[in-house]
């Protein structure tokens, strides 16, 4: 079934690339009713690259990685790209963000032509400065699966707070569906709607993908004053001024404003922020508890993405002449040694000045 911009009809088969938190919530999701198409006839194929894994979640039906979910037995697991591919017209890219190339390089040839592909994944590729869905397009362009001549395939960015845990459980949750294909965008929005999770559109791809990656930074300043004591105070006014970093480098980026203030934005820096459960602000609070970050990445059973995200993002503050203070903080306690009490009073002694969003 093609998914391209001349049509919207539901997807048939969906492809989930990724074992992780979200593409373990997203088969769950894709294979619930909507709120006015009753129950989904949808088929959903999972694909992982280790065989030891795809094995053990194939026949437990759990992973250790969200154990309070159970997968869903129509869903199928396997870890060949052209098993899990075959007969897809929706793709879902759950695989985080540095390992996206690697992984869409595997599974490249076996990507139906009319497929059309929506990114879960929310990050930067440090040295490509490449966004997810730029990626995933780079890869497909270069193994010579995609046309250049030929119309372009769609390709989407779903985001939004989705503390993966609240998603599994079935609580209320919003997120947003961005493409500059309109009806793509609304084909996405009709397959992951659900009685309790709503799905808005927004042509902003650019300003949707990167609120998604730097607010993972943020979180991560976030977590270190959780981890000092230093009160909701300071992390609310941290908030406040970790979205105006976000505001300038975006429109200086040519993304639109009113992205940042929405869903994507806003909504869902203040769940990583103030959420117990995520990833970057708990890496942030350990770093504040005096753990070191090779340390916590160790023990650690998920990637934490703010970390690789923020080397990418100072090259984009550099390359754009955007002033990110709290970024570069977060950049110098985790690649510069700086400690965090120290971090927090060079932000709280620059100059004086006048509040400004943007």
């Amino acid at each position: 079934m093609n998914m391209h911009p001349s049509s919207t009809p539901p997807p048939a088969k969906v492809a989930i690339l990724g074992l992780g938190q979200m593409g373990l919530v997203c088969a769950g999701i894709l294979t619930q009713g909507g709120p006015q198409n009753g129950q989904k006839s949808v088929r959903v194929s999972m694909w992982g690259h280790s065989e030891t894994e795809v094995g053990r979640l194939a026949q437990m039906r759990t992973s250790p990685r969200l154990p309070d979910m159970v997968l869903p037995d129509e869903v199928q697991v396997t870890w060949k790209g052209a098993e899990a591919l075959a007969g897809a017209d929706l793709i879902v890219s759950a695989v985080p963000v540095q390992f996206t190339r690697e992984a869409w390089l595997k599974i490249a040839a076996h990507v139906p032509i009319g497929a059309g592909v929506v990114s879960v994944a929310k990050g930067i590729e440090v040295g490509t400065l490449l966004r997810p869905t730029q990626i995933i397009a780079d890869v497909l362009r270069e193994s010579g699966r995609d046309d250049p001549d030929a119309p372009a395939r769609p390709i989407a960015s779903l985001s939004g707070p989705t503390i993966a845990t609240e998603l599994a459980h079935g609580l209320p949750a919003a997120m947003v569906a961005a493409c500059d294909d309109v009806a793509f965008a609304r084909a996405v929005q009709a397959a992951f709607s659900t009685t309790w999770l709503r799905i808005y559109t927004n042509p902003d791809v650019l300003g949707v993908e990167l609120a998604g990656a730097v607010k993972n930074v943020i979180a991560i300043a976030a977590g270190v004053i959780d981890g000092l004591r230093a009160g909701n105070n300071a992390k609310s006014a941290l908030l406040a001024r970790g979205l105006a970093e976000i505001v300038r480098l975006g429109t200086a980026m040519g993304a639109n404003t009113e992205t940042f203030f929405g869903i994507a934005g806003l909504g869902d820096l203040a769940t990583t922020c103030f959420s117990p459960e995520g990833r970057n602000r708990s890496l942030g609070e350990a770093l504040g508890k005096g753990v070191s970050l090779g340390e916590y990445l160790a023990r650690s059973l998920h990637v934490v993405e703010g970390v690789e995200t923020c080397r990418a993002v100072m090259q984009l503050a550099a390359k754009y002449r955007v002033d990110m203070p709290i970024c570069a903080a977060v950049h110098a306690v985790l690649f510069e040694n700086l400690d965090p009490i120290r971090a927090i009073g060079m932000l709280m002694s620059r100059e004086q000045k006048a509040e400004k969003v943007g």
